[in-house]
């Protein structure tokens, strides 16, 4: 029976930067890497575009950490930098009038009919949500797929709760009725 290693809060982690502890860094960014990752992924609906707000919201977060002015609530602070890099990078991509190239022969060489389905349903889905508002899209992603209450969504968006209520039901609706559209295709 070995002594159980208790993780570090971010709060601590946060202190031990501060103090010169650059390894404490490295545990932050793997502690939040996977869920933002995906989040910049939705947000921007390109890997790339979405990597690089990523790791400029991490670099910014290290530059600023000084600014964080409570470290137990360091997710919610990063996040706040992400949405607002998502925010420069989703309007940057834009302007550049990026077109999704898909691979055929990557959807046809797919193993199992099965796999190919789940691939093109996300696909469907992916064209679905670049369908909505940045405003509403952000809403949804923080709502529906990082699970946060409206609160904390306020306090990332800066965005008042009832807008982002209203934000999350137009983006449900918006979404039911193209991917309502989609299965019938």
């Amino acid at each position: 029976m070995g002594i159980d290693k208790v993780e570090a809060g971010d709060a601590e982690l946060v202190l031990r930067i501060r103090a010169g502890d650059l390894e404490a860094y490295s545990e932050l960014v793997a502690r939040y890497r996977d869920r933002l990752g995906r989040y910049a992924v939705h947000m921007i609906g390109n890997r790339e575009d979405a990597e690089e707000a990523l790791q400029d919201a991490f670099v910014r977060a290290y530059r600023s950490l000084a600014r964080c002015n409570d470290p137990a609530r360091f997710g919610a602070w990063l996040y706040g930098i992400l949405v607002n890099r998502c925010r420069t990078t989703g309007a940057r991509a834009s302007r550049r009038h990026k077109m999704f190239v898909h691979d055929e022969d990557a959807l046809n060489g797919a193993a199992h009919a099965d796999q190919a389905e789940r691939v093109e349903w996300a696909d469907v889905v992916g064209r679905a949500l670049a369908k909505l508002s940045p405003e509403c899209r952000e809403a949804f992603l923080l709502k529906h797929v990082e699970d946060l209450e409206y609160e904390e969504m306020a306090e990332l968006t800066g965005a008042g709760i009832s807008a982002l209520k209203m934000r999350v039901k137009r983006a449900r609706e918006h979404l039911q009725q193209i991917l309502k559209e989609a299965e019938h295709v």
